[in-house]
């Protein structure tokens, strides 16, 4: 065992976010974390890595143990070039080779080829340094980087690029490539498939797959906890519970553990209801009120289990048809995607041919930057058709969700954005859709600008809901969803009896909802029948 948490616990603002976390790390072992947004997973790295304190328990970390963290947050130096910034992991194996050549130019000195006695203490040394240098991978150094800036997605870019001048995306795949780069015994990553399309995905799986170093990993990315970690710990009400395997066997022991954990509070509640009534009924007659006592003591005893979180509030959704649609849904030909002023217009797909049928659900994928949430804007006239022919089918309607949001107006209320779209709809139901998605009494009134990521992710889905549309375009659906409401999401959409398409970066929600995926490119489309899986399959 290297790493060790033993009842640690820690409080922001007099709340207690973790309060009884116990969680150990092996040689090799691949960890999940998981909880709903909130839970303390990330704030557990922080503790790791020593970037913050604990106030309750103890961290062991095993002597001489390096351990690396990924931030959510970039951290790196802005002023630097990519290639400097990665030469930063290898600052002392340079420092060892500029010694080698300081060793060489001395040594080529007569002084020194003339003195035997100076020349073999050099020479020493010189083979001292030489054998750290080698065993270090100092002549790797450069093959290193490399393989690690094009695995994750910085091929075509300039190495001597400021690293001022890229993106936050871009920035957040290069904090990874230089942490990958420092192989830690332990590596603590957090959310760090966030930002990588689907090349940088599976690069970075089989990269960590074959990690020689333990990994502990937050990540919303069920595909990639599904391909790579052995266990998982799950992150509820402050404290930790461990899970062998990977997250769909998670799921399956989650799921027998809830069942019969309600069935042991189902118990108790209706052991403390006997025990109860009895009390209230005898405490005040004098023939039994000792036997009452003695029932209260036992009452007070017990130590009380939690409600099951199966019977707190979760996000609840069905969306439903308001009017079939012909069965041809959509015609898309000899079409080109582009985008720009309309005087400076930059084609991103060329001879894009698309068909839906009812009942199709289509998950379209492709590189970053291939212009996915530009069609989707294109099919919905946000973004202008600049060649080929767009043909909609007889009774179609479109319900569509916008990953940005922009469709959300911020001086709004939750309450009055709902009312605005829906004015037909009672007041009674509007609320009850909005408890669905967690919104009650006073939250309905706060401000769609002051919302959390989630919290509009919510908004937008009760309005799509409520929308009752035979044709869902979806642009990033799961962002900012925590696993639990993906589920829901899921289970929904599966139910779903119109047609879908969407763009999503989340394979496991893709192998879950689509039949069919679309591959775009440049130059068009391929299409596969089936989940993302089968794409895989028929791909290679």
């Amino acid at each position: 065992m290297i790493l060790q948490l033993k009842n640690v616990g820690i409080s922001f603002d007099g709340e207690t976010i973790l309060s009884n976390i116990n969680l150990k790390v092996e040689k090799k072992e691949k960890i999940g974390l998981i909880g709903v947004n909130g839970a303390g997973k990330s704030t557990i790295l922080k503790i790791i890595s020593g970037n913050i304190s604990h106030e309750d328990g103890e961290v062991v970390v095993e002597k001489g143990i390096k351990v690396g963290y990924l931030k959510q947050d970039s951290g790196l130096n802005l002023e630097n070039s990519i290639k400097e910034e990665m030469l930063e992991v290898f600052k002392d194996l340079l420092n060892v080779e500029k010694q080698l050549r300081k060793f060489e130019e001395d040594m080529a000195k007569p002084e020194i080829y003339n003195d035997p006695c100076k020349l073999e203490k050099l020479m020493m040394l010189y083979s001292k340094k030489m054998d750290y240098f080698n065993l270090h991978g100092g002549y790797e150094i450069e093959t290193k980087i490399n393989y690690v800036l094009n695995g994750m997605g910085f091929r075509d870019f300039p190495k001597d690029m400021e690293i001022s001048k890229l993106s936050g995306g871009q920035k957040t795949k290069l904090a990874l490539a230089k942490i990958l780069l420092q192989e830690p015994d332990i590596l603590l990553l957090d959310e760090p498939t966030n930002h990588l399309d689907f090349e940088a995905l599976a690069w970075l799986e089989n990269h960590i797959k074959n990690y020689k170093g333990a990994v502990l990993v937050v990540s919303h990315d069920r595909y990639f906890l599904d391909s790579l970690v052995d266990t998982i710990y799950e992150i509820e009400r402050g404290s930790s519970k461990r899970y062998t395997g990977n997250y769909s066997k998670y799921v399956e022991l989650k799921d027998k553990s809830e069942e019969l954990y309600e069935k042991e509070y189902e118990e108790q509640q209706e052991k403390i209801k006997k025990l109860q009534t009895f009390i209230d009924k005898n405490i005040v007659r004098a023939t039994s009120s000792k036997a009452a006592k003695s029932k209260r003591n036992a009452l007070n005893r017990i130590e009380r289990i939690d409600k099951p979180l199966k019977d707190l509030k979760r996000v609840n959704m069905k969306f439903e048809v308001n009017l079939k649609s012909h069965k041809d849904v959509l015609g898309l030909r000899e079409a080109t995607i582009s985008v720009g002023s309309k005087d400076n217009r930059i084609d991103l797909i060329k001879n894009l041919n698309i068909k839906l049928t009812r009942g199709d659900k289509v998950a379209l994928i492709g590189p970053n930057g291939i212009g996915k949430s530009t069609l989707l804007k294109t099919l919905i006239g946000d973004n202008a058709l600049e060649k080929g022919l767009l043909n909609w089918g007889r009774n179609v309607q479109i319900g569509y969700y916008d990953q940005e949001h922009e469709r959300l107006t911020e001086s709004n209320t939750i309450y009055e954005e709902m009312r605005n779209e829906f004015p037909e709809i009672k007041e009674t139901e509007v609320r009850r859709i909005l408890g669905n998605f967690l919104f009650s009494k006073e939250d309905v009134f706060k401000k769609n600008g002051d919302l959390s990521g989630g919290e509009k992710a919510r908004v937008a889905l009760s309005k799509l809901m409520l929308k009752k549309a035979n044709l869902l375009i979806l642009d990033e659906p799961t962002n900012h969803l925590d696993l639990y409401s993906k589920e829901i999401l899921e289970k929904a959409l599966s139910k779903y009896d119109g047609t879908i398409i969407f763009v999503s970066h989340d394979r496991y929600f893709i192998n879950k909802v689509a039949n069919r995926v679309m591959l775009l490119n440049e130059n068009g489309v391929r299409n596969f029948q089936g989940n993302y899986d089968d794409f895989l399959r028929k791909a290679i």
